[in-house]
């Protein structure tokens, strides 16, 4: 893979001095191998707590420790020790009893512990001042016509929380633990060549918003959203949530990668249910979907006044600046981008590629936009068929982003690696039309011996680093996403790296000799493409390379309808991939605005909180479990910015079995 950009290298030292930082900020040239340049200024004037402009060389705030001798510097804790116990004590999801009887011979052993008792343990969470953003709530019920045998979705009344994301985003960006890793307003890097690269989703194309000159000086904040449901319980009766995402887009992807509070759980959207009868109603799919519209209209609405207008908010490395935001990147699934874009499933998206050739190559299929679908809208005004099956609009609804400056949702659609690429297009289609072949062309005794014989090479793959031993072969019951990647470095015969001009080949024997060699080579290609896809760096080049590996891609993957295993490749994950190399221009490497991501969030988020419920009722507790973990993690990056978790633990004196804190 190409080779991440050393940021030292590309941007200075961050530790670097004051004036150096102002002026690589404001946008001059930075000395190196890489040159910055900087459509808006970043951060624009610094300002103090008061809104008065400071000068550009201003020396950061001084933080505000607590004396050594201050018996409340910790509060609601009485020492560090206490606060890592429960933090300890709380991440490991201990049951009641558990920490009832561990303070219990803790008491008997030391004649004093840390708390009472595991209610003693929760109350001093809730009485953590740092994190604690309120969550609220709002009802929603049908409104519409109703017949004489009234189905109970319309007198259900459909409760939906959240938490305002204003104060969520102004966290994020207040967050010590994000200073020197995050961009205060759009940038470009250049090569030596002066070739442009793209990582970060800062070095994506923010041209609309720099054009505006009130927005000039001002930091922009893309607000990164997210939404897919999940389920946390199968066999109790598929419990569903419907959890909505919300971060900054400031911070640095490798940031995004290793640290789970980049992106927060701003609400639950409420889950319309009905039985299969009334599922199929148009009247419940646009209540559904008018619930979902209307919805994230009401929770973001806090942020509307501030996509135009710039407020003051203090940022990470505790200066304030003037902060503009805007609707960044919204992650979702294919599924959750067709119903966001109010197109039918099977469209795509964002171009108005038509759903019964998705697989022509052509450059007259136009980006969707607001303008175009409101021509549409008012040309065909009185007849929604032709919106549905010419253009595959719904015309009974309107995208949320309606409602908000800047904001175009077909532009905002993320490329989704997890499941457009790697449990899309691979494992959905190659390795199916694969499996299909080989079945369709031998008898099932044959068939058989292949496929045991693929999964015995697969399974042989000795040990190394970075490649996941599959023990099963490819016959799992369950795919993941880490097991379809796994399957990717082992099921071809090549395997490709590119590292600037050199090319490092490993033969992999897996599929080599039991099926045609363009079948293998069309699985070469995609490979291919998916390596430079995830690059954490792509530069002009690796794009010329994406584009010729899609290309050959699809030159190659013809075979399977010559040999009648498709009829066509009319599926939105294989025309998604046509789009990659504007989106990575739009939002910089894909890897940061994957839904892995919000995949992730769920463990955390949802079904971690929901296990330690006591699965009665359980989104109120769930809700609470989250509150108790913002807590924790702001007070852990208040305690650490000011150094007082910097000690060091000593062994036990005398007959003391409790660790003793020492500061240093």
């Amino acid at each position: 893979m190409n080779a991440g950009i050393n940021r030292n290298q590309c941007l200075g030292s961050i530790e670097g001095s004051m004036q150096r930082w102002c002026d690589r900020v404001r946008g001059k040239a930075v000395q190196g191998p890489r040159q910055l340049a900087v459509p808006l200024r970043i951060k624009g004037p610094i300002l103090s707590k008061l809104s008065a402009y400071l000068a550009a060389d201003a020396v950061l705030p001084p933080v505000d420790i607590p004396p050594d001798d201050d018996e409340s510097r910790f509060a609601p804790f009485e020492s560090a020790s206490d606060f890592e116990i429960t933090d300890l004590l709380y991440h490991g999801q201990h049951s009641k009893v558990y920490v009832d009887k561990l303070m219990r011979q803790w008491l008997l052993r030391e004649g004093q512990a840390p708390f009472a008792n595991n209610k003693d343990l929760l109350t001093t969470i809730d009485d953590i001042p740092h994190g604690d953003i309120p969550w609220q709530g709002f009802a929603v019920n049908y409104t519409g016509k109703v017949p004489e045998n009234v189905p109970a979705w319309m007198t259900a009344t459909y409760d939906l929380w959240f938490r305002n994301p204003l104060q969520l985003l102004e966290a994020q960006l207040g967050n010590a633990d994000f200073a020197n890793k995050m961009d205060y307003a759009p940038k470009q890097i250049l090569d030596k060549n002066k070739h442009r690269q793209y990582s970060d989703l800062m070095l994506g194309n923010w041209d609309t918003l720099a054009e505006d000159e009130n927005n000039h000086g001002a930091m922009l904040v893309p607000v990164v959203v997210g939404s897919d449901k999940t389920t946390v319980s199968v066999a109790t009766g598929q419990n569903e949530y419907y959890p909505f995402y919300a971060g900054i887009g400031n911070v640095w992807n490798n940031v995004h990668k290793g640290h789970h509070n980049v992106i927060g759980i701003c609400a639950f959207l409420a889950i319309p249910k009905t039985d299969k009868q009334n599922k199929a109603l148009e009247e419940f799919r646009r209540f559904r979907r008018q619930l979902f519209y209307t919805s994230l209209t009401r929770i973001l609405r806090s942020l509307w006044r501030w996509m135009s207008t710039p407020r003051v908010t203090k940022c990470a490395d505790g200066h304030f600046c003037r902060a503009i935001y805007s609707l960044g990147p919204y992650i979702a699934n294919y599924p959750e981008q067709a119903l966001l874009a109010c197109v039918i499933n099977g469209w795509c998206p964002r171009c108005t590629a038509p759903a019964n050739d998705l697989d022509r190559q052509s450059d007259n299929d136009i980006p969707r936009s607001h303008e175009h679908t409101d021509l549409l809208m008012d040309t065909f005004s009185n007849d929604l068929k032709i919106l549905w099956e010419g253009y595959g609009i719904i015309g009974d609804v309107e995208p949320f982003t309606n409602n908000f400056p800047h904001a175009n949702i077909h532009e905002l659609l993320t490329p989704d690696l997890l499941h457009q690429v790697i449990k899309g297009c691979f494992k959905d289609h190659l390795v199916d039309w694969i499996t299909s072949y080989i079945n369709k062309m031998h008898n099932d005794k044959t068939a058989k011996e292949i496929l045991t014989d693929i999964d015995r090479r697969i399974a042989a793959v000795p040990s190394f680093p970075g490649v996941h031993q599959i023990s099963e072969g490819h016959g799992f019951r369950q795919w993941t996403g880490a097991d379809s990647k796994a399957l990717m470095k082992v099921c071809t015969y090549s395997k490709i790296w590119a590292y600037g001009s050199h090319r490092e080949q490993v033969y992999l024997p897996a599929i080599e000799g039991h099926i045609p060699a363009q079948m293998v080579c069309a699985v070469r290609a995609f490979l291919k493409f998916c390596y430079l896809v995830h690059c954490a760096t792509i530069d002009e080049a690796t794009l010329d390379k994406i584009k010729v590996a899609v290309k050959t891609f699809h030159t190659e993957r013809e075979i399977f309808c010559n040999l009648n295993i498709r009829a066509d490749f009319n599926r939105p994950q294989q025309h998604a991939i046509m789009h990659y190399r504007h989106l990575i221009q739009e939002f910089g490497a894909p890897n940061g605005v994957c839904s892995s991501s919000t995949e992730n969030k769920h463990i955390h988020a949802v079904k971690k909180p929901y296990q330690r419920s006591n699965k009665n009722k359980p989104l109120g507790q769930m809700i609470t479990t989250n509150q108790q973990l913002d807590r924790l993690a702001a007070a852990h990056v208040y305690f650490e910015t000011r150094g007082m978790l910097t000690g060091q633990v000593v062994p036990p004196l005398g007959m003391c079995a409790v660790p003793l804190w020492v500061r240093p």
